[in-house]
């Protein structure tokens, strides 16, 4: 089975990755640099790409979105807020209509390499409330692939993540022999990369460590 993963670097991307190489599909990752505040993301998987031996299949793709100015993660004048007043609100980090892009991107890319299956590692119970990363979206978007391309029924949509904690995603990941060192999930880490351990993904990212019982062994700016 030949599926295309949008691999940003991340806990849960990586983790979807390696669920795709664990059940032995022909991966092809699709990283997209979007004018993001920060590049560390992609540094950090392309070095988690080359631990898998997949760089050579790799693709990379530059898509500028800072022309986006009412987010914190593509305007950089804007301060990635360390607290969430309103649980119900949604935060000032979403990218609008980011995943509606990536996958987008990434249907034309499995339409035009034969892949049946776009794997994303969106999840909706430990997250931010971004709407992209709801059940409903990837279902309505995988209507949309299949009504407006080629491929049609041939290629299936899959978020293999979607219903798990981030202690449930950080076990996996941990029994599928995941290098968590190599992932980074901080929306605005120092200049040395280290994670600043106060932003929403931040904390998200350590109380499912904590609750995994496993210690997170990324840097984390001296508190």
């Amino acid at each position: 089975m030949k599926s295309v993963v949008l691999f940003s670097g991340g806990l849960d991307s990586t983790t979807a990755l390696a669920i795709a190489i664990a059940r032995g599909d022909e991966v092809h990752p699709l990283t997209i640099s979007y004018g993001q505040r920060h590049r560390v993301e992609i540094e950090k998987a392309r070095r988690t790409l080359d631990r898998y031996r997949l760089a050579d299949r790799a693709r990379e793709i530059s898509f500028d979105l800072s022309f986006l100015h009412s987010s914190a993660l593509t305007d950089r004048s804007l301060a990635v807020p360390r607290h969430t007043d309103d649980a119900d609100a949604i935060p000032i980090t979403y990218v609008p209509a980011r995943n509606l892009i990536f996958l987008s991107l990434a249907a034309a890319y499995a339409e035009d390499i034969g892949a049946e299956r776009i794997i994303i590692g969106v999840n909706a119970v430990d997250f931010s409330g971004y709407p992209d990363c709801r059940p409903a979206f990837i279902e309505a978007f995988e209507r949309a692939v299949r009504s407006g391309t080629k491929a049609g029924d041939r290629l299936a949509v899959e978020a293999p993540l979607i219903a798990l904690s981030k202690k449930e995603i950080v076990e996996w990941g941990v029994r599928l022999g995941v290098d968590h060192s190599l992932t980074h999930s901080c929306y605005d880490p120092a200049s040395d990369g280290a994670a600043c351990g106060t932003c929403d993904s931040c904390r998200l990212r350590l109380k499912g460590f904590a609750e995994a019982g496993i210690v997170d062994p990324v840097r984390y700016v001296a508190r």
